[in-house]
């Protein structure tokens, strides 16, 4: 038995789990993300397996942890096992003794929903319905607003929005700014007028609370602390909420998701080019720039969904060339 073997099952094994996987996350951030939700994954599976008083991963504690995950989504369960097979595949380049997932045995993932495009008019629905609910307290229904606003009318990533600091508002100029997103990035994002007035009226609330108000503060606070902010999930729970309450709902009666309010204004930016008459193809770099993306490509993921986009590019290539089509076929 190699001596790579006989640490893998040594008392120590969780020591050295932690190192290893200090090291294969670093060696993941130097590419530019941040993989925080890998890093919780593998953290998990670390306290499961020293819940077990496993010293390491093996093909026994593999299964058990597969089926303690059971009563989770099929997509979420073949994330986290395809996670825990890329860390795998990462030692074995220093411990080729190292256990190895077996893809073949993974759950099956099922295709993702559709996106919601949400209208102008499920917008209004959603505003009026933010003074309806009970809240914790009486300045929540205008930090749930602002969430819907700024997600609408920015696209901001929903970490994006949780982060806001009140120093990463600059009203005078109409803008917030994005520090260290996806890759590292920052970027600073222009407001419309519209939602340029409901920061101004939100920013005269959160000034009077007796909570954080120094430059690092949250722009969206929770009331759970001075320093407290929405976390990504605190954002999806509330905006579900306050879906159903609208009953701003998909044709399945889901709520839509947080990422919904993207993909609404990739297609909402696309169309408003197409109805103003400019050119998309200049247009489309102006979006990716703005939603923070590197190329076209990542934009073109949130424009998968989008009849009314498709029908505005048809009347404009019929105006300017169905009379030649026309011509053709007579």
């Amino acid at each position: 038995m190699s001596i790579l073997c006989v640490m893998m099952r040594n008392p120590h094994g969780l020591k050295r789990w932690d190192t290893l996987l200090a090291h294969y996350l670093a060696h993941r951030r130097a590419f530019g993300r941040g993989h925080q939700s890998q890093e919780w994954i593998l953290t998990r599976l670390r306290k499961y397996l020293g819940g077990i008083g496993a010293t390491d991963l093996d093909a026994d504690s593999f299964d058990q942890w597969r089926k303690s995950l059971r009563h989770l989504n099929p997509n979420t369960r073949y994330v986290r096992e395809i996670t825990v097979h890329q860390f795998c595949r990462y030692r074995r380049r220093t411990e080729p003794c190292c256990f190895l997932p077996d893809p073949e045995v993974f759950t099956r993932p099922r295709p993702h929903r559709l996106p919601m495009i949400l209208t102008p008019t499920q917008i209004g629905q959603l505003l009026a319905s933010t003074s309806a609910l009970r809240w914790r307290a009486s300045w929540h229904p205008a930090v749930i607003r602002l969430a819907i606003v700024l997600l609408y009318t920015t696209g901001l990533r929903r970490e994006e929005l949780a982060r806001l600091q009140l120093a990463d508002v600059d009203v005078k100029a109409a803008v917030l700014r994005i520090r260290e997103a996806k890759f590292h990035k920052s970027r600073w994002v222009p407001l419309s007028k519209s939602a340029c007035r409901e920061l101004l009226q939100y920013l005269q609330i959160r000034r009077t609370l007796p909570y954080g108000t120094s430059p690092a503060a949250p722009l969206l606070y929770n009331g759970r602390g001075t320093l407290a902010s929405y976390t990504g999930t605190g954002l999806y729970h509330a905006v579900a909420r306050l879906c159903r309450t609208a009953r701003v709902l998909n044709g399945d009666g889901h709520p839509p998701r947080v990422v919904d309010f993207r993909h609404s204004f990739a297609v909402g930016a696309l169309l408003r080019g197409y109805e103003n008459g400019e050119d998309v193809q200049v247009l489309l770099p102006k979006l990716a720039l703005y939603m923070g993306h590197v190329s076209i490509g990542s934009t073109a993921y949130y424009l998968r969904c989008m009849p009314a986009v498709i029908a505005r590019a048809s009347e404009r290539f019929e105006d300017a060339y169905g009379a030649l089509i026309k011509a053709g076929a007579a």
